[in-house]
């Protein structure tokens, strides 16, 4: 519960101002009759190099934009030299610090990161993809 033993209400969030590590780990919103928000699972490192890639599944057919940023004191930026990999893999090295899948399917799902020589690199992040998505609808003719 935010604010009993961690986190600060505001409003309809919770701050926690000093993560850790130990901080990681999936999070949801709840009212007090019980609904619930979708779960995020939230990430927290002591390094520098973050892997910004989509929260939840994406469809077949999408583009994907993967963006290895820096973390530098309270702002983010781009613009770094970054080698991305899949699954362990080098799948390829990007000058701007982006990689964009233009139309994923079931097997670009899997685990990604990204490094930069000079500064480390990225937890892991897994990457979900459906199926695309059909309508279905009655006609009578």
């Amino acid at each position: 519960m935010c604010g009993r033993d961690w986190g600060s209400p505001q409003g309809a969030s919770c701050t926690i101002t000093s993560v850790v590590p130990s901080d990681s780990g999936v999070y949801w919103c709840e009212s007090d009759s019980g609904e619930h928000s979708d779960a995020v699972n939230i990430t927290v490192t002591a390094g520098a190099v973050i892997l910004e890639s989509p929260v939840h599944p994406v469809t077949e057919g999408d583009a994907v934009t993967l963006k290895c940023l820096v973390k530098d004191g309270r702002a983010t930026s781009s613009k770094l030299t970054a080698d991305f990999y899949k699954d362990g893999s080098l799948i390829r090295t990007e000058s701007t610090g982006e990689m964009t899948l233009p139309a994923v399917s079931k097997s670009d799902e899997g685990l990604y990161k990204c490094h930069n020589s000079d500064l480390g690199e990225s937890p892991e992040s897994w990457l979900a993809v459906r199926g695309e998505e059909f309508i279905v609808t009655n006609r009578t003719v």
